[in-house]
């Protein structure tokens, strides 16, 4: 087998939440493949810092950038500084997203639309302004994290807004590969399970973590670095004849 197929080198990713858990291991993921990456964050995050760094001992080349995914002016900006300083962009990862918890029936209007705009209108905004440079070029790869989350109901956590935003993720994604199929961009998900990020490793949840574990077949949680092979493999030569896939990376889960 060729496994050059899976190299990135040569290549300009461009990856949102950038600055913390999956994104910010993605990111790095994609540098040790010999992709060069802007990291994209909102204005705040200090993990950036962290990302690029180890982005350049890696040997890469990675571009800092501030931008709110749900504003597409500053997207649109970040995708076109990306490109006039590292080049034509071929690869983006759209990790950018938040979570939280409320009884469905007791969840104010400003949530429920807060977590819709960040995960849904933050990820259909960054995959508009990727796919604008990629298909006059015909070629690129847009993958977005979405979550098991969208396919089933987590057991004991109340999160009906979390939920139907990361459904709406994976069949936005769907439907945009189709559009696209026949020009040359490529667009594929990747459904996390219950993941070792900071979120999940506070000392508060660490009896709700427990039950995570028990509950998933592998008996453990992703660690974020299981999270990069399923980036590299979308993003690359090796996956050409992938588009509106959704990767579930779950240890097992929705089989239960």
């Amino acid at each position: 087998m060729n496994l050059n197929l899976f190299s990135l080198q040569g290549e300009i990713a461009f990856v949102t939440g950038a600055g913390s858990g999956i994104g910010q291991r993605i990111a790095i993921g994609l540098a040790q493949a010999g992709a060069d990456v802007a990291c994209v964050d909102q204005g705040g995050s200090t993990g950036l810092t962290d990302t690029v760094a180890q982005i350049r001992q890696a040997g890469r080349r990675a571009l800092a950038l501030q931008a709110d995914v749900t504003e597409a002016a500053q997207i649109g900006e970040a995708v076109s500084a990306a490109e006039a300083q590292l080049g034509a962009i071929g690869v983006a990862v759209n990790a950018a997203g938040i979570a939280n918890a409320c009884a469905a029936e007791e969840m104010g209007e400003a949530q429920w639309q807060r977590v819709m705009k960040v995960n849904v209108d933050g990820v259909f905004l960054s995959c508009q302004a990727q796919a604008r440079v990629m298909l006059p070029r015909k070629k690129g790869s847009i993958i977005n994290i979405a979550s098991m989350s969208g396919s089933i109901v987590n057991r004991g956590l109340l999160q009906a807004h979390y939920n139907a935003s990361k459904a709406a993720v994976i069949h936005m994604s769907k439907s945009l590969a189709m559009e696209w199929s026949d020009r040359g961009v490529r667009v594929n998900t990747i459904s996390p399970g219950y993941t070792a990020t900071p979120m999940n490793l506070r000392p508060e949840v660490a009896e709700q973590v427990k039950i995570f574990e028990r509950d998933t077949p592998m008996g453990r949680m992703a660690s974020p670095d299981e999270m990069v092979g399923p980036a590299v493999f979308l993003a690359s030569r090796a996956a050409s004849f992938c588009t509106g896939v959704d990767l579930i990376v779950d240890g097992g889960f929705v089989c239960w």
